[in-house]
């Protein structure tokens, strides 16, 4: 008991110092600065998360307000996956955030997801494509009274990347289609295009469409490709494939397989020994293991926080680990990442 006291007031007064930084910085940046002074994303992002803020977040969060939705401080990280910037609340179990990955260069674009209770869903490979999607949909599904708003507040840069009328003209005539041709790679656009393949009976285009969905590079990071592939195999009697591609998706991040993660193991047909394992491996002496047999130290601590959020995705319990996530990163060199991590309103 004695020990969690000092825990968490040690963390109370890191996030306390980090927050008025963080205030700090943004005042000055509001107040010196002669061109438009930043949102308090764009200064969360630049100052807390470390990362280049997307050039049209502005627009993108006029869009969700003339759609009717709050948008929500950066800092609301409550219950949330602590790798995710939160930018508007869809519903009480869902959110729309950016995703900012512990390795990733200040430089690379962050991915637009929808955070849930368990993990991440991926919808964009960034901000730019994410608006243009947007567009695309309101000017398919809605009025021309109706969708104006949303062209309106995406302003000169929804001008860029979307004009009205753009897929009428295409004549392609299916939105999945234009949106992976003209816009770019949807994970919800792939899986449906699977699955009509698999409803009009034709499984080898389907399983091509599987395949080229987990194609190295198209969507890094995420496990969610694999898992669907995996299901798909097993639909189509491939149990042996199925089992093996399951595995394979439960190699990367729990939290982007797009499901939970009994599902997959059930593909897998893993009982709870991969629990137990990775319970194993986040012990002091499981770190001492991998040391021992060649790992260096930073790396294994920077595994270890990676497995300490698989493990949180099972029930979505991510503030229990918060304080042993940030330490791992601290003691793996990436000490702007520990604080964004803990970082809270």
């Amino acid at each position: 008991m004695h020990y969690g006291a000092v825990v968490n007031g040690r963390r109370r007064g890191l996030i306390l110092r980090v927050g008025r930084d963080f205030a700090a910085r943004s005042l000055c940046s509001s107040s010196s600065s002669s061109s438009t002074p930043l949102s308090d994303h764009e200064s969360f992002i630049k100052d807390i998360a470390k990362a280049q803020p997307p050039k049209h977040l502005t627009e993108l969060l006029s869009i969700f307000k003339a759609r009717g939705k709050s948008v929500v401080s950066p800092g609301a990280k409550q219950g949330l996956l602590p790798l995710t910037i939160p930018l508007v609340r869809m519903s009480p179990g869902s959110s729309i955030a950016l995703l900012r990955w512990p390795t990733a260069r200040s430089s690379m674009e962050m991915p637009v997801v929808e955070v849930q209770k368990h993990g991440v869903w991926f919808l964009a490979n960034n901000v730019d494509q994410f608006i243009h999607r947007i567009l695309v949909e309101e000017d398919v599904t809605k009025p021309e009274e109706s969708s104006q708003e949303i062209f309106d507040a995406a302003g000169e840069a929804g001008k860029k990347l979307y004009s009205k009328g753009d897929f009428a003209k295409s004549r392609l005539m299916d939105l999945d289609v234009y949106l992976l041709r003209k816009v770019g790679l949807f994970p919800d656009s792939l899986e449906r295009k699977v699955i009509r393949h698999i409803e009009n009976g034709d499984h080898v285009s389907a399983l091509v469409a599987a395949e080229f969905y987990t194609k190295r590079g198209n969507f890094p990071g995420f496990a969610r490709p694999f898992a669907f592939n995996a299901k798909v195999l097993l639909k189509l009697g491939r149990s042996l494939e199925a089992k093996d591609a399951a595995r394979g998706a439960l190699k990367s991040s729990w939290w982007t397989l797009g499901c939970r993660y009994e599902e997959m193991a059930q593909i897998a047909e893993y009982g709870e020994e991969k629990i137990v394992q990775y319970k194993e491996k986040v012990t002091g002496e499981g770190r001492k293991h991998d040391i021992e047999r060649g790992k260096p130290r930073a790396q294994a601590y920077f595994d270890e926080a990676g497995l300490l959020l698989d493990l949180a995705s099972l029930e979505g319990t991510w503030d229990e680990s918060l304080e042993r996530v940030a330490q791992c990163y601290k003691e793996a060199g990436l000490n702007d990442m520990a604080n964004f991590v803990l970082y809270r309103d």
